[in-house]
């Protein structure tokens, strides 16, 4: 262990992630030697924040230079186009999902898991119309949150319309999910699926799907987990709260997947993922780090013997 050093002059998300780094071991440097002009704290710093500026990679390094961050991350020199765009390459989605984990919160009670569509080719919808194609490339994304704070606890994301539990089966087995309830839409109604859950150690609960419109769905249905959620809790309600995470991601970060090949558009994502987690642990650092102070005064009386002039 080492002493976090901040810099003096700093913002708060170069502290974020200046801790991030410093939890996540990752070495200074991935070569014993050869060229060591950057280390990864400043590539994948200077990653997320081309993340951030939505913007192509020559529009971003134009920009970066006339920014304070050449300094707050001691930069010797700019990087260029294609050397950001060798960074990109040089993490893979086992190195982003470390770094994804170290943004979660330490206790998780309540969680919500939903899909989504994000566009992932950037044309005019407006020519699209014109031309008579509708079907827009898009990526389903789906995402398992906190409810409390909000956080993206972990994220998968397809080309092929994959169903909503094959893919949360892939995400539950890859996580400890002892203590946690989760909550899901009809999409995610399966027994199997609440038997992983039960098995990690969790509690799931999805409505029941309708299964046919003959009667059949007043019938009892199949599955010792799937009857206990004829009656569903009173917190159901919280499984929204991915719907609010959706679109905050989507009008704040991810207008649309700039990478045209899959597997940058899943390292694109994972950064999209880890610079919200950021900003959301932000903002709930604004918020608990707020000082009042209060000023009292208390006036004592007491008196005092008068003084006359000499002579008197």
């Amino acid at each position: 262990m080492f002493q976090k050093i901040l810099p003096k002059h700093c913002n708060r998300l170069q502290k974020e992630l200046l801790n991030l780094f410093h939890s996540s071991d990752l070495p200074m440097h991935f070569n014993k030697t050869g060229n060591k002009e950057f280390t990864n704290y400043q590539r994948f710093s200077i990653i997320i924040l081309f993340v951030r500026s939505k913007k192509s990679l020559r529009d971003f390094l134009e920009e970066f230079q006339e920014s304070k961050w050449i300094s707050w991350l001691g930069l010797i020199r700019i990087p260029g186009k294609s050397t950001l765009h060798d960074w990109i390459k040089l993490f893979d989605m086992k190195i982003i999902r470390k770094i994804h984990q170290i943004t979660l919160p330490n206790e998780i009670l309540l969680a919500s898991i939903d899909g989504t569509g994000i566009d992932s080719w950037q044309r005019s919808r407006q020519y699209e119309r014109k031309i008579g194609e509708s079907n827009m490339p898009y990526v389903k994304a789906d995402l398992f949150i906190d409810t409390k704070t909000l956080i993206v606890l972990d994220f998968n994301i397809s080309l092929k319309k994959i169903h909503d539990v094959k893919v949360a089966e892939k995400i539950f087995l890859r996580r400890n999910l002892k203590g946690i309830t989760i909550l899901g839409d009809k999409g995610y109604d399966s027994e199997p699926l609440h038997e992983i859950v039960r098995d990690r150690g969790g509690i799931f609960y999805a409505p029941l799907r309708k299964m046919s419109k003959k009667g059949l769905q007043n019938k009892r249905p199949k599955g010792r987990f799937r009857r206990q959620c004829i009656n569903l809790p009173e917190f159901m309600g919280q499984r929204s709260m991915n719907e609010t995470v959706n679109s905050s991601l989507k009008r704040r970060q991810i207008n649309s997947l700039k990478s045209k090949k899959f597997y940058f558009q899943q390292r694109e994502f994972g950064w999209h993922i880890i610079l919200y987690n950021l900003r959301i642990n932000m903002s709930f650092y604004n918020k608990s780090s707020q000082t009042f102070f209060y000023l009292i005064l208390i006036i004592y009386p007491f008196r005092t013997e008068p003084e006359y002039p000499k002579g008197l």
